[in-house]
């Protein structure tokens, strides 16, 4: 997140010295470090919504066992 942060800043710096190409260079940088930073955040959401599902599935088990 702080290198997306980064690159935003440094291209309104080019865009405001009207370095064009710098400037679209460091957003595009800026929004691809954006994108990965959340898919990242995603995976870590899913994964620990996947554990907890095989947690609860772990204990749906036991209690139907205990039915029996």
């Amino acid at each position: 997140m702080i290198v997306a942060v980064v690159a935003v800043v440094a291209a309104g710096f080019f865009l405001w010295r009207r370095d064009v190409d710098k400037a679209f260079v460091l957003a595009a940088l800026g929004a691809v470090a954006w994108f990965l930073n959340y898919r990242t955040q995603l995976r870590e959401l899913v994964a620990t919504a996947d554990a907890n599902n095989e947690e609860l599935e772990t204990e749906n088990e036991d209690h139907d066992d205990l039915e029996d």
